[in-house]
């Protein structure tokens, strides 16, 4: 009896040391899959790689410019304060529809922040009070979109963003930052403005190890100049459910001869907010391959949907929709 129940430990034992191996191998393995070189923005040259364009009423302003060379040599992390948690704070800064322009000098930036958006109440609150105790320290002229599926259909995030795009050029924003509600900038010098080349911000995810799966990826949080997501007819409307959207989205810029770019890592580190996965688009991968071939048809020029409330909040404008 003994001698067998010794034996049976010793397989077990076995087992779970090849499992520990194999464990093992693909975790020292695994990181050759990231894109661990990749060419990146280095931060003294940030700021002369960001495009000064402002809506009418900022341009108007007529004082002096904000300086920005301190927020971008200082590039502090700042996700470990406690009070870009707590509460908004000066939140009478803050303009009806989520709107911030600071007041002691003119901003040389203007962002439309766009946020798809469906039950995700406590990811939302702490999504909006970071991000406005964030964004602030900038000194940019942003306002925050939230773009609702008010409808039971499967998530369309792409739509949403397409929405979005619309409303936000309605109020002149040249610059446009497609982010998800559950991603937060984890350094105080990833700027909220566009470069000349759509930028792929969250390079540096927690969720990934802060590496790049692969150079390819342009999702999460993006920016990108309003005419160039025009040119490209924005983003397909047929992606309902998780996944593909991203991949589609850079296979349109491919298409026309736009790279994307990048800010260096240590500009570029987010964080992931917890929470339940949506339900995966089963036709994610034959979409993708026609990609390109629907560009044209499939975008910003076929949006259709119904426009249920606009609401100006205190710290967002509010855009609800059936799609």
């Amino acid at each position: 009896m003994f001698l067998r129940l010794w034996h049976r430990s010793f397989h077990i034992h076995d087992l779970l040391f090849a499992i520990g191996l194999i464990t093992l191998i693909v975790y020292l393995a695994l990181p050759f899959r990231f894109a661990s070189h990749y060419e990146y923005i280095e931060g003294s040259r940030i700021e002369a790689a960001l495009v000064q364009q402002v809506t009418r009423n900022i341009s108007l302003q007529g004082v002096f410019e904000c300086r920005y060379v301190e927020v971008l040599e200082e590039n502090r992390f700042v996700y470990n304060l406690a009070h870009y948690h707590e509460a908004v704070h000066r939140q009478e800064e803050i303009r009806p529809g989520g709107e911030f322009r600071p007041e002691q000098c003119q901003a040389k930036y203007s962002t439309a922040i766009i946020v798809p958006y469906r039950q995700r109440e406590e990811q939302l609150h702490t999504f909006l009070t970071y991000m406005h105790n964030y964004l602030r320290q900038q000194l940019i002229h942003y306002r925050i979109f939230l773009i609702e599926q008010f409808d039971h259909k499967p998530f369309n995030r792409a739509m949403l963003f397409n929405i979005g795009a619309q409303v936000a050029a309605e109020y002149g924003f040249p610059c446009l930052v497609l982010h998800d509600v559950d991603l937060l900038p984890l350094n105080s010098g990833q700027m909220y403005a566009c470069t000349p080349l759509p930028r792929h911000m969250c390079s540096a995810l927690d969720h990934w190890r802060f590496r790049l799966p692969y150079r390819g990826l342009f999702g999460g949080v993006v920016s990108i100049n309003t005419v160039q997501f025009q040119q490209i007819n924005g983003m397909s409307n047929l992606y309902h459910g998780w996944g593909g959207e991203d991949d589609d989205l850079y296979e349109r810029l491919v298409a026309l001869g736009i790279d994307i770019c990048r800010f260096a890592p240590e500009f570029s580190e987010y964080t992931m907010l917890k929470h339940k996965p949506e339900r995966p688009n089963e036709n994610r991968v034959a979409l993708l391959r026609a990609a390109t071939l629907r560009q044209h048809s499939d975008g910003l020029n076929s949006l259709v949907y119904k426009e249920v409330e606009r609401r100006m909040h205190s710290l967002f404008t509010h855009v609800l929709v059936e799609t």
